[in-house]
């Protein structure tokens, strides 16, 4: 199986900088508990210096990882405030027959509402979903049952 961890990193800020990552180690930590063969793809693991990558470099990583998520068969969106890259992320994983999950509390948000197969208010929620099992079930009946939209 393969997870996708998108989560809001630059979001609205007009100012280089990154919102508070702390996130990403609880729910991969959580997701790896659950989900133990499970590869947990984290975007800034890999790439925790790309405020300051030249412009192709930066745009290559952006392209890769949004064709990552057509791979995936659950992506978490941590989306606390409106984020355009997890937006494009959720997309392409949705659009490519994946679980997508949200922890947001933008339930009206229409990228967040209709992209989503399951959306959480905050992360004690979803934590609590993913230590039930109500997450792997989704995932399995998601990836058993959705038709997958080509776009290409």
């Amino acid at each position: 199986m393969k997870v996708f961890l998108a989560g809001i990193m630059q979001g609205s800020l007009t100012e280089k900088g990154l919102h508070d990552q702390d996130y990403r180690q609880l729910l991969r930590q959580a997701l790896a508990r659950t989900f133990p063969h499970a590869e947990i793809y984290d975007p800034l693991a890999d790439h925790r210096n790309s405020l300051d990558y030249e412009p192709k470099t930066g745009r290559d990583v952006f392209f890769h990882h949004n064709r990552m998520c057509r791979e995936v068969d659950l992506l978490v969106a941590y989306v606390p405030q409106a984020s355009m890259g997890t937006a494009i992320e959720m997309w392409e994983a949705h659009q490519h027959g994946a679980a997508v999950v949200s922890i947001s509390p933008m339930r009206h948000n229409w990228a967040v509402k209709f992209l989503s197969h399951a959306i959480y208010p905050d992360v004690p929620a979803f934590l609590a979903a993913l230590e039930s099992g109500e997450i792997a079930r989704l995932v399995r009946r998601v990836r058993s049952s959705s038709p997958v939209l080509e776009t290409d």
